[in-house]
């Protein structure tokens, strides 16, 4: 069998005030990053601009191992989704952070992008606010790629109790519902995973190596 290629698209957003940065939440990519290399993976990183993505300074570990170093390594200089031929991935992952809440939704490419993946039956997957990535996808008839899929994400709950619910452009789990996907939470910070069919969601960072379990099985 042909080594499988993943992609992981990244937030190039840095801020949500002045006084607020934030970026990538780090665990929601280096968890899976490690998990798809020692998997055998080729992965590939990138993000709307490439180059450097931002890292939320709160979800930076005190120390970082040597496979959390290399993954975030990753990080300094990552492709432009743009110049990436996306049809040779076998997945596509979105790890979180509130950058995603910004940028993502709003790339009509990214949308195009994730639309392929699911007509050609290929696993998509995002962790946390990394579904606000699914939110620009919409099929060829109109109909919102979300629609009637079973997902779960950053519930409105946990950025209540995060202090960000007054903050952003949108509450990612009404968002979800509102488009008509079929929105499944679980009690705060749970480890909780939603599949339906190849496409994969996992609620908030402690959901992020069980969601990469998850493509990985999705793989198999």
């Amino acid at each position: 069998m042909a080594q499988r290629r993943v992609l992981m698209v990244v937030t190039n957003h840095d801020q949500i005030t002045p006084e607020h940065p934030t970026g990538l939440w780090l665990s929601e990519f280096t968890e899976p990053y490690i998990l798809f290399r020692e998997a055998g993976y080729d992965v590939t990183v990138a993000s709307l601009r490439g180059g450097a993505a931002p890292i939320d300074p709160r979800s930076l570990p005190e120390s970082a191992g040597d496979a959390v170093a290399l993954a975030i390594k990753q990080l300094e200089a990552t492709a432009r989704l743009s110049d990436v031929d996306t049809s040779q991935f076998d997945a596509i992952f979105l790890p979180g952070g509130h950058g995603t809440m910004y940028d993502l939704p709003a790339s009509e490419h990214l949308g195009r992008i994730l639309v392929s993946f699911y007509e050609s039956d290929r696993v998509i997957a995002a962790v946390c606010h990394g579904p606000a990535g699914l939110l620009g996808a919409t099929l060829a008839d109109g109909t919102p790629l979300v629609k009637g899929k079973r997902v779960t994400g950053f519930t409105n709950e946990e950025e209540r109790a995060a202090g960000f619910d007054t903050l952003m452009p949108f509450l990612l789990e009404d968002r979800l519902r509102e488009l008509g996907a079929v929105y499944v939470g679980a009690p705060m910070w749970s480890d909780h995973v939603e599949q339906d069919g190849r496409l994969i969601t996992g609620q908030n960072p402690q959901s992020s190596t069980s969601a990469a379990k998850a493509v990985i099985e999705a793989l198999k």
